[in-house]
């Protein structure tokens, strides 16, 4: 519905009279930066040049007309949904490697309330296509060690304020500029998700007075979902090609899903042949198949191979040649990765339902004979 953006196409949402959007935004919590309504072409010159694109629609450069600097724009169409997604985005800026949010507009455009969020530009491109273009410079293990770390410090900041982000994959990892010195961050969170234990309780039928121990933390779920996905960056990060791969050219293939459910990889030669043994091991413990047994984001972080990186060898990997021959397939790996996160987030909602609903707990098993006897009977319920 965006189309292509118009400079003087937004316009300040508190003096028009247009249609809004029927469902209704909550009010954004104090955790929220303050939501401008003026229109954002008063303070920032917006091009047609796209950046990106995120799950939600198009990134575009826009320039701030005070100084002249260059931002990212993102657009979302104004919805608890999206207030959501900008509110978890804000409380995970104060982390320096995570993209930051600058400003966030509420404009009308084309007729439609919207959130414009302003976010630094990140000049610096996708991680592995830096990788890419090394030419004939080694990417050694040591430099796959501290990349990890960066994309660890992202991970362990958005846990600790109970935040697991469910979508970290290659494209949402971005580097600030072209410069060696460049930060790595983490972008994009359309489908992140708070983890506090009364949000991801709650089901359809019930909340629950009491939890049997066998449902209690299903938090640990959603947090475990980025923890496969650091897995699988690092296994790419130490060899160029995806632990998983999908047949028949399809974005994710039944054998493909085999092999994430029972975890069947291998770490084929030559690629792997000079690979030390603590980083395979460290990828063993990320994939593994039960999210309940994947290493948390703290143990990852005091991991030797993370946390001692001056003691990882300096071996040279096949990595960013296998890139550079696979380049035609690049496209093809991200798809696979997407489908993946997309349908281990259903599973896991899935798991976290049936796990409620599996519960021994005799409480439980009262309310709902009640619930159902209330259903089978409507005149009782009635009295």
């Amino acid at each position: 519905y965006f189309r292509e953006a118009c400079p003087l196409g937004f316009r300040c949402a508190r003096l028009s009279t247009s249609p809004l959007s029927a469902e209704k935004a909550p009010a954004m919590t104090s955790a929220v930066k303050p939501i401008k309504k003026n229109a954002i072409t008063d303070d920032y010159k917006v091009t047609s040049q796209v950046l990106g694109l995120g799950i939600n629609g198009k990134v575009l450069e826009i320039f701030q007309k005070k100084t002249g600097d260059k931002y990212a724009l993102k657009m979302l169409q104004d919805c608890a949904k999206a207030r959501r997604e900008v509110e978890l985005h804000w409380r995970a800026s104060p982390c320096a490697n995570i993209v930051r949010i600058i400003d966030v507009y509420e404009n009308l455009y084309q007729t439609r309330k919207c959130l414009l969020i302003v976010m630094e530009c990140m000049d610096g491109g996708e991680l592995f296509s830096r990788i890419q273009d090394r030419g004939d410079q080694a990417f050694t293990e040591r430099e796959a060690s501290d990349i990890m770390k960066s994309i660890g410090e992202a991970i362990q900041f958005l846990h600790a304020i109970n935040i697991a982000h469910r979508d970290v994959k290659p494209e949402n990892l971005l580097y600030s500029s072209k410069r060696p010195s460049a930060l790595l961050k983490l972008t994009d969170f359309g489908f992140a998700k708070e983890t506090t234990s009364h949000n991801s309780l709650a089901t359809p039928c019930y909340t629950p007075y009491y939890v049997a121990p066998e449902v209690l933390g299903p938090e640990k779920y959603d947090k475990s979902c980025d923890m496969w996905s650091l897995g699988v960056i690092m296994y790419i990060l130490l060899c160029g090609y995806p632990p998983f791969y999908s047949n028949h050219g399809l974005a994710i293939s039944p054998g493909m899903k085999k092999r994430i459910r029972m975890g069947q990889y291998e770490f084929p030669n030559p690629e792997w042949s000079d690979v030390s043994e603590e980083a395979k091991q460290l990828i063993r413990t990320l994939l593994k198949t039960e999210p309940t047994q994947r290493m948390t984001i703290t143990e990852f972080m005091n991991h030797p191979w993370i946390n001692q990186s001056m003691e990882v060898p300096q071996t040279p990997l096949h990595t960013s040649r296998v890139l550079k021959e696979e380049k035609d397939a690049w496209e093809d790996v991200k798809e696979e990765m997407t489908s993946a996160l997309a349908t281990m987030r259903v599973d896991y909602e899935q798991i976290k339902i049936k796990t409620i609903e599996d519960s021994t707990n005799p409480l439980l098993t009262k309310r709902r004979k009640k619930a159902s006897n209330t259903m089978a009977d409507p005149q009782s319920a009635a009295h």
